[in-house]
């Protein structure tokens, strides 16, 4: 792998973060641009899909009452897209920008999932197309070292990178099953890739993930509880995309620990869950209500309560990340550490759900 200067290996001022992040065209302003774009597309968006119709009605497995119109990914992208272009076009803000190729990916997969969205495709061409950008973007991208950290030989790292990042889009839709949750985790992802990028001096986008979490934020206006509009396959799909390839470009940096603690939660729910079900004999492809946060949901939590903690967990994992990354904190230490603070949300998420917070009346959304 590819040695790292002191600087990028951790060790850089945390000084490092205001100046790269508060220069007056830096970052910061493409992410507030990004919110504001967002919250007004995201709005003008929901009168559209109300007026063509384009809904998500009720049923066994949904965890809203009243049909909602999905597809809000499409106003997000709309204002995250020409601003990460921008940012592209003038080299970089505050650190390098998105590369070209997973622009490219993202909203390949963005249409691909909008006709998903209008019409379910069969789920050979859509992982297909997941498939196809993961590796696609893999092949072009200038990694500096291995994303395993050496622990597979190159071809072997490769392959299992291109899985792990399908895995990762693939797992972010499947966890946006409240009103609320993704917006949240796209903040708080957004935010560590930008602070750990910053604090380290490692190459890699700042402007990019803040983009991404403006327009998130945006979005959440809309769609918190009780939500007006639901983001769709159009949006979770890009987002984990995008997210899932700077996380995996993080680790191919040497910052592994920080790659793996600040989606941890997302990561753990949904890989959990899908072992589970598969030990129970249920197929993979098969929708369901049994997320952690679904559980906790049905056990008469609102979308509200949930997503603020999960808020609140995803907070303590950017500190841990960040703490890894650009601190002392041993990177064993702070991956031990965001794993008890997982599974201890996970545990009581499952089995002791009124812990959280008092049980609200069922509404819609």
């Amino acid at each position: 792998m590819t040695t790292m200067p002191p600087e990028a290996a951790g060790g850089a001022p945390l000084s490092l973060v205001s100046a790269s992040l508060t220069s007056a065209s830096g970052p910061l302003v493409l992410a507030v641009a990004a919110a504001v774009l967002s919250l007004i597309a995201v709005r003008l968006l929901e009168r559209w899909l109300h007026a063509r119709a384009v809904l998500d009605h009720p049923n066994d497995r949904s965890s809203h009452a009243v049909p909602t119109p999905r597809g809000g990914g499409l106003g997000l992208l709309a204002a995250a897209l020409p601003l990460l272009i921008w940012d592209a076009l003038s080299s970089g803000t505050g650190g390098p920008a998105l590369p070209w190729v997973m622009l490219v990916g993202g909203v390949g997969l963005a249409a691909l999932s909008w006709r998903d969205d209008l019409r379910p495709l069969p789920a050979i061409p859509r992982l297909s197309g997941h498939l196809l950008a993961c590796y696609g973007a893999l092949w072009a991208l200038p990694l500096p070292g291995p994303v395993f950290q050496g622990l597979l030989p190159g071809p072997l790292d490769m392959l299992a990178a291109g899985l792990l990042w399908a895995w990762f889009v693939n797992l972010f839709n499947f966890m946006d099953g409240i009103d609320g949750i993704s917006g949240v985790q796209t903040i708080a992802l957004g935010t560590a890739l930008a602070l750990v990028a910053a604090a380290t001096a490692v190459p890699l986008p700042v402007a990019a993930p803040l983009i991404l979490a403006g327009a998130a934020a945006g979005f959440l206006v809309w769609n918190w509880h009780p939500a007006r509009i639901f983001l769709g396959d159009v949006g979770s799909v890009p987002l984990g995309y995008l997210l899932g390839g700077m996380l995996l470009m993080l680790a191919a940096h040497g910052q592994w620990a920080a790659a793996l603690i600040a989606p941890l939660y997302y990561l753990a729910d949904a890989t959990l869950t899908l072992l589970g079900r598969l030990a129970r004999g249920h197929s993979p492809t098969q929708a369901h209500r049994d997320h952690a946060y679904q559980v906790a949901v049905r056990a008469g939590l609102s979308h509200a309560r949930v997503s603020m903690v999960v808020a609140g967990l995803n907070a303590l994992l950017v500190a841990l990340a960040l703490a890894t990354a650009a601190g002392p904190l041993p990177a064993a230490v702070a991956v031990a550490l965001a794993a008890l603070l997982v599974g201890g949300v996970l545990s009581v998420m499952r089995w002791r759900p009124l812990w959280l917070g008092p049980v609200r009346a069922a509404s819609g959304g």
